[in-house]
């Protein structure tokens, strides 16, 4: 059994029921913040644009790969399908969130960069430990056996 698999293998039986809680509630509050930046997508741009030295078209790009990063990975993470790789999709915006990070003057700075280091462990956490027992993953598993 390689490395993965023993992770996986520990994730799937260390899982308690209380953590898909938190795990809908993060897939909702990351579904909630991807159509929030897609209403706001100018500022957004703004950010982007004053953070990163990358060209008009990359900044696109990269703009609606965090749109609907959030919003798919967001969905995902709440119902508890495919929660591994939901996690990887969100794991790079959260760590461009923080090294990049251009917190607004008029919210506290703190307060976002330290919802984006809580939501960037919880992702961690997730990718180790799985979409645990509530989840579509665990009843499509149960039906093909």
């Amino acid at each position: 059994m390689n490395s993965v698999q023993r992770l996986e293998f520990w994730g799937e039986h260390h899982h308690p029921k209380w953590l898909d809680i938190l795990r809908v509630a993060l897939g909702v509050f990351l579904c909630f913040r991807g159509i929030n930046f897609a209403t706001h997508m100018g500022e957004l741009m703004n950010v982007l644009t004053g953070s990163m030295p990358f060209s008009t078209f990359m900044l696109v790009l990269i703009g609606h790969y965090v749109v609907f990063a959030h919003i798919m990975g967001g969905f995902l993470l709440a119902v508890g399908m495919l929660t591994r790789m939901a996690c990887i999709i969100q794991i790079p915006i959260l760590m461009g969130a923080i090294i990049f990070g251009e917190f607004s003057e008029t919210l506290k700075p703190l307060s976002e960069a330290l919802i984006s280091v809580v939501v960037l462990v919880l992702l961690l956490y997730f990718f180790v430990i799985g979409s645990g027992p509530w989840s579509l993953d665990k009843a499509f598993e149960k039906t093909d056996q």
